[in-house]
């Protein structure tokens, strides 16, 4: 088994080895050229970031700038819509459900070094992060490697998300905790007690 299977798999990894730095090397080129593309041009963008993540829904929308180790293994359905200052540490498999909005500083890191310093010296690991559908992540929040976030979920701004959240939920904080359910009674709701004044929400 080669380095970048290991990483792959959960494993300690070296992570120059078996074309892994030319991999992330790659990556960062078209990181650049999505980050400094003409604004206007957003069909060039869209080029540039179809390239860079080919395993990611075309109906997605990621406002630069925008930075990752691979792009290849990042998989993230359709609706898809990030704001500015996305970092995606994805050195195992990233996966994004539909119709997730993230907001702005946000990192998703499924990087990991061991805790002893001479382990630490020579090697890393990657653990999975899945991200379920519907979920708004808020601004500032970091998400750890292994995390599983439900479906349909909000993830408060200035979180570190260190364990599962389970669906249909509203979690916070540091370390990120489910502090309530959400029901179709919080649909009337737009921002906290403010109620919609239109009909075809």
């Amino acid at each position: 088994m080669n380095h970048k299977e290991r990483m792959l798999k959960g494993l300690p990894y070296l992570s120059n080895e078996d074309g892994l730095f030319e991999e992330r090397q790659r990556a960062k080129a078209l990181c650049y050229s999505i980050n400094t593309c003409d604004p206007l041009d957003v069909d060039k963008r869209a080029e540039y970031l179809k390239e860079l993540l080919p395993n990611a829904s075309e109906n997605i929308y990621i406002e630069p700038p925008f930075r990752c180790d691979y792009g290849t293994n990042i998989y993230i359905g359709d609706g898809f819509y990030s704001n500015y200052n996305l970092t995606v540490l994805d050195c195992a498999r990233v996966i994004i459900g539909s119709n997730v909005l993230i907001g702005p500083n946000v990192c998703i890191t499924t990087a990991g070094h061991p805790i002893h310093h001479l382990s630490r010296k020579k090697y890393e690991y990657a653990d999975e992060i899945v991200i379920g559908n519907n979920v708004w992540i808020g601004a500032n929040v970091v998400i750890n490697p292994g995390v599983i976030i439900g479906d349909n979920s909000v993830i408060g701004s200035g979180s570190v998300v260190t364990k599962n959240i389970s669906s249909d939920s509203v979690a916070v904080g540091n370390p990120c905790k489910v502090i309530r359910r959400i029901t179709d009674e919080d649909r009337k709701y737009y921002y906290k007690d403010r109620i919609f004044d239109v009909e075809d929400y």
